[in-house]
Parts: structure tokens; C-alpha cells; sequence
């Protein structure tokens, strides 16, 4: 199994005849994860047990310091939490984040588990397929951008880390080292009103497909009034379905990902409301293990777009891990989750 497992601090409460434990783990990156606000070369997530009955479900959270969390805090808002707690009501017990995304995938699967079902079936959805993901490449010079594209021009979709000065020689670079893969430009709000006006006519000759998050939450409005070439996608600014009046006219999509939504139940909650707002869907991740891509795998079926390669960024992953080949990531197994 990947990861230190060694490395753990937990707390763990009764809740509703369930006992949850949790633990941080720490899982080394294959090299250097780089995007616009800073660079990681291991994966800090918190895993979450749910034990009832002899079964066992688990969730991962990873926690995100954007949000302002950091494992300590996600580990003491499932300490706080109150027995008797359900699914329902985690929604309101716990803000959108890691700590309820980790806390309401494990009671998913513990109750699958329990039921003798799949998650897919509790919730009402089809089979899941096997679902294409883009493969990322980390921020950096615009020549080792190049060397990464070529070396991953097979995967089809690429997801490129930008965030500033250099940027068209970035794209550039890319474009010349993969010229057959479909390119996602995620900027991670690292751009101003004049760079994304600079560099947006170039986006379409360049066959980039989508730009994810160009400014930054709270600076949208601005886009409302600006040529959109290639569609837009929010990301920091979508976290659940609050936020999607606000996106109104500047934004084509939104990238829902578990962590900022506070688990698979808003998940999929904030996916259909999306797309009853006339937007597209791409679901993302955040940098984490298998057992956090697995239910996000559910929120991709039927998406516009998926980016689930965490584990492909990761020098080791979780026993029983996800399979990914030719045609994309593939659902989980029930010994991983779900």
C-alpha cells in the first residue's frame, strides 16, 4: 500500500450507532506538483472510517489551503461531530470542505456496504463507464512543459497549470509537444483582466478547449463583458449550489469537485443544478489518493469533461486502487469503495 501510513494522527466519536475514526496520511507525488499559488511534493489527505455492524466504509478528504484547512482542522471538525449524526444532516453540521466531503463518502459506503448494493444504486444512477480524464501538467519553464506534453501526448486530454507571465510561451511549448491532444488551460486564478484579454484570442487557434478559473473569485463580473473564445469554467468560485446564481453570464461550465463541495451528496446535487442553469459539467479533483477519485468517478458519468488523475500524479497509491487505461478511469471496486 502507498503512503506513509505510519505518519497518522486520529480522533474518532459515535454517531447514530456508527463509530467514525479519522487519520491523516501522507502520500509522496511523483516529483513536484506545481500550480500558481505554490508547489507540493506529497499528498496530505485525512481518511475517514465509518464502522457499524462488523462493515466498514471509508472516505478521503484532502485538505485545502485555499479554504483555510489544514489537516488539524479538518481532523477537529469530525472530532466535534455530534452522535446521532446522519448524512442529512452532516450537511448542516459541517461547512462545505474536506472534513464533510471525507465524513459523507465514508457513510455512503458504509451504508452500500450494509445494503449489499452500490453507491450508484443508493443514489439512483445509471452504471457507471469507464470515464476519459485529462492527465496534468504542472506549472514550470516553458521547455520542461514541452518535455511533459510529448511525454504524455498519447493520453488525448491535457491539463495545463498556467498562472502568469510566460504563459504564451507556455501554451506554446505545449501545443508544439502534443500537437494532437485536446488542452485544458487552468490558470487557478492567477490571471488579471488584461492577461486573459492578451491571451484569449489565441486560445482557439492554440485548440485549447476550456479555461478553468482565469481570475479570481470574487473578480468574475468582469467576464460577463469580455470575448469568450474558448468556454470558461469556474472552479474557485463554484464550491456548491449558492454559488451558482452569482455565475451567471460568465462562466460556461463549473468543476465540481467533492472537496469544495462537502462530499458526493452536494456533488451531485450542485451538478444537476448546474447543468438546470444551462451550464456544463466537468468534475474535477483535488490532489489526492484512489479513494478519493472512486465517488467522484460517479459525479463524472454524463460530464462534459472529467479530471480524476490524482492517482496518476502520486508515486504510490491505495491498495485495490482505480484503473485507468486507454479508455479513461474505470469505477471502483467495492474493496476500494462504493
Amino acid at each position: 500500500m502507498g503512503g506513509r501510513e505510519g505518519r497518522r494522527r486520529g480522533r474518532a466519536g459515535p454517531v447514530a450507532g456508527v463509530i467514525l475514526s479519522a487519520v491523516a496520511e501522507v502520500f509522496p507525488v511523483r516529483g513536484v506538483f506545481a500550480i500558481s499559488r505554490g508547489a507540493r511534493t506529497e499528498a496530505r489527505v485525512v481518511t475517514v472510517t465509518a464502522r457499524a455492524d462488523g462493515v466498514a466504509g471509508r472516505g478521503e478528504g484532502v485538505p485545502y489551503p485555499r479554504h483555510g484547512e489544514t489537516v488539524d482542522s479538518v481532523l477537529a471538525q469530525i472530532a466535534g461531530l455530534p452522535a446521532g449524526i446522519d448524512r442529512a444532516a452532516l450537511q448542516g453540521a459541517l461547512p462545505p470542505g474536506a472534513a464533510r466531503n471525507a465524513v459523507d463518502c465514508a457513510l455512503w459506503d458504509l451504508e452500500a456496504k450494509r445494503a449489499g448494493r452500490r453507491v450508484w444504486q443508493l443514489a439512483g444512477l445509471t452504471s457507471p463507464r469507464p470515464v476519459a480524464t485529462a492527465f496534468t501538467l504542472s506549472l514550470d519553464a516553458p521547455e520542461a512543459m514541452r518535455a511533459a506534453a510529448t511525454a504524455n501526448a498519447h493520453r488525448g486530454l491535457l491539463k495545463l497549470k498556467l498562472g502568469g507571465e510566460g504563459d504564451m510561451a507556455r501554451l506554446e511549448a505545449v501545443r508544439a509537444g502534443a500537437p494532437g491532444a485536446r488542452l485544458i488551460v487552468d490558470a487557478n486564478e492567477g490571471w488579471s483582466v488584461a492577461l486573459y484579454a492578451a491571451l484569449a484570442p489565441h486560445l482557439a487557434r492554440l485548440g485549447v478547449a476550456l479555461v478553468e478559473q482565469p481570475l479570481p473569485a470574487g473578480e468574475d463580473r468582469a467576464l460577463a463583458g469580455m470575448a469568450r473564445p474558448v468556454p470558461l469554467c469556474a472552479d474557485e468560485s463554484c464550491r456548491t449550489r449558492a454559488d451558482l446564481p452569482a455565475l451567471a453570464g460568465c462562466y460556461d461550465m463549473v468543476n465540481v469537485k467533492l472537496d469544495k463541495a462537502g462530499g458526493l451528496t452536494e456533488a451531485l446535487a450542485l451538478a444537476a443544478a448546474a447543468r438546470a442553469a444551462g451550464l456544463g459539467v466537468m468534475a474535477g479533483c483535488m490532489l489526492g489518493t484512489s479513494l478519493a477519485m472512486a465517488p467522484a468517478v460517479l459525479v463524472a458519468q454524463g460530464a462534459e469533461l472529467a479530471d480524476l488523475d490524482g492517482p496518476l500524479l502520486l508515486a504510490a497509491d491505495r491498495a485495490a486502487g482505480l484503473r485507468y487505461d486507454a479508455r479513461g478511469v474505470h469505477p471502483s471496486a467495492p474493496a476500494l469503495w462504493g
